[in-house]
């Protein structure tokens, strides 16, 4: 790989973000007031001048009081209407409060006072609205059980629905059926919205098989017939359990039905297609596209096509594919140059790097974090560890925040340039962030101390990952047995090998996240 050093320099980055231009100050013009000359020669001009003078200055007192006057009452009014206002907030904040309040008290008791069948409408429609967006199911389902014992309470299909897509969302496809039949029992008539929701929620739990029932009962029912909006919730559930031939069955059964597929459809074909590196169908699919009158590309076509080939190296297709975009009249978004970035630093490719850096800066694209994570791991891989670290200077300066992603960059710079005091000083500013780490960034620390044969800050790691609630996983383990056999220390590679066998007995099918910590002595 070649060096950085002779594309990038501290100037070129600096010139590539700040998109600032120095304009030269406004000059406002001088306006010269010229007097008349008053005539010497005449005895009242000089008085004339002194009385027309005072008159002027007079004039201008009275119409300075006046102005200060109307000022001061208008200022005095928007006070008070300011005073007026927060006091009008302030008691409709504490109204909110006291109705939140009461309806967490009722609901906690539900079996107290009585008058729990009065409440407003609008304190529990608000308690329930709460509930569904935190997605709290439970709490819901509580606030909807007592919603339903009110007496002004008539059932409606839409509050139905909403928890039904909370309930789907928060892998509860079971409860959602049971809402679903509840529905009917009150005698809301099921309908395509109702339906819609229903397979969701089983799609989205990978129950794909009660999914499809639902969907052929959709069929048949009057008045439910599935859209493309059903069919592609069921075909993006698919795609991400990697279940092609069902994508195939979903999309004869659109043409069966005579459901067109929508622009959505096509990008989520697209998109999965190139992640599986199935690049043959979705180039098939791109062009089915495009013969399509009504689906024409967007930038989310673009985006997932050249995500798809820059990902895979295919560097050369990705340019092709970006100025057949843009002659289309697609314009490009900061995700589209980021996924440029992210190609081209991982192709190696920096003169390229710098082109899109520079083009960002002629036409005011703001970095994202996500623009900051990718040039960051640029340098990085380049082991221009300078330029790293000024940039990573500059997104603090800018107030963006940086996450584990961001923190996985540096770790394993550092790691792979043997420089342990910089984990360190990374360490350190985690403890004085709020930054939630993951079991990711704990895996490239671990890597980062193992190349530098550091094994018992390597097995500490542990420990920290336990006070953060990380669990480690099978890369862990693997990481820690790859360091312990580099080092020579086999009796410890032997010894983990041992424990995660027995950790491993019986639970091959089980999520690795779910294994206990190694001790050891």
């Amino acid at each position: 790989m070649a060096s950085s050093s002779s594309c990038f320099s501290g100037s070129s980055i600096s010139s590539a973000y700040h998109h600032h231009r120095e304009r030269p100050p406004y000059m406002k013009p001088k306006f010269i007031q010229s007097r008349p000359i008053s005539n010497q020669n005449d005895p009242y001009s000089s008085l004339t001048s002194i009385t027309t003078t005072c008159t002027e200055k007079n004039s201008r007192n009275v119409r300075g009081e006046r102005d200060r006057d109307r000022e001061n009452l208008e200022r005095e009014s928007r006070e008070r209407k300011e005073e007026v206002n927060n006091k009008i907030a302030s008691k409709k904040a504490i109204s909110v409060i006291l109705r939140r309040e009461a309806t967490k008290a009722i609901i906690e008791k539900k079996k107290g006072p009585t008058n729990s069948k009065k409440l407003l409408p609008r304190t529990l429609l608000e308690a329930l609205h709460e509930r569904i967006s935190a997605l709290r199911w439970e709490s819901a389902l509580k606030v909807f059980e007592l919603l339903q014992e009110q007496l002004w309470y008539r059932p409606n299909p839409g509050i139905y629905i909403k928890l039904i897509v909370m309930l789907g969302k928060c892998k509860q496809p079971d409860k959602a059926q049971e809402l679903f039949q509840s529905m009917i029992d009150e005698g809301c008539m099921a309908n395509h919205e109702s339906y819609t929701a229903l397979v969701s929620a089983y799609s989205r739990t990978g129950l794909l098989d009660q999914a499809f029932s639902h969907l052929e009962q959709m069929k048949v029912t009057p008045g439910c017939k599935p859209d493309v909006f059903t069919y592609s919730i069921l075909i993006k559930s698919c795609l991400q359990v990697f279940a092609f031939d069902h994508v195939q069955t979903l999309l004869s059964d659109m043409a069966e039905q005579g459901v067109k597929p929508n622009t959505i459809t096509y990008n989520t074909l697209i998109d999965a297609y190139g992640k599986a590196g199935r690049f043959g169908e979705m180039e098939s699919t791109l062009m089915e596209m495009l013969l399509e009158q009504e689906c024409q590309p967007d930038v989310w076509t673009m985006n997932s096509t050249l995500r798809a080939f820059g990902g895979s190296g295919q560097i050369e297709t990705m340019e092709r594919c970006y100025e057949k975009f843009q002659s289309a009249g697609i314009r490009p978004s900061i995700k589209t140059f980021n996924i440029l970035l992210d190609s081209y630093g991982k192709a190696g490719s920096y003169e390229k790097m710098s082109a899109v850096m520079e083009y960002m800066q002629k036409y005011y694209f703001s970095w994202t974090i996500v623009t900051y994570n990718v040039v960051i791991d640029a340098f990085g891989r380049a082991g221009d560890l300078k330029q790293m670290e000024y940039l990573f200077r500059l997104m603090r300066s800018e107030r963006i925040k940086p996450n584990c992603v961001t923190l996985c960059s540096l770790v394993r710079s550092y790691g792979r340039a043997g420089a342990k005091e910089k984990i360190e000083g990374v360490l350190r500013f985690i403890e004085n962030s709020d930054i939630l780490l993951d079991t990711v960034f704990f895996n490239c620390l671990v890597d980062a101390y193992g190349r530098l044969g550091c094994l018992a800050e390597m097995r500490h790691v542990l420990e920290m990952m336990e006070k953060s609630g990380c669990k480690p996983g099978k890369v862990t383990y693997s990481t820690m047995i790859k360091a312990y056999t580099s080092n020579g220390v086999s009796s410890r590679a032997k010894e983990l090998r041992d424990i995660i066998g027995r950790q491993y007995v019986n639970r091959r099918d089980s999520k690795l996240s779910q294994i206990d910590e190694p001790h050891f002595h």
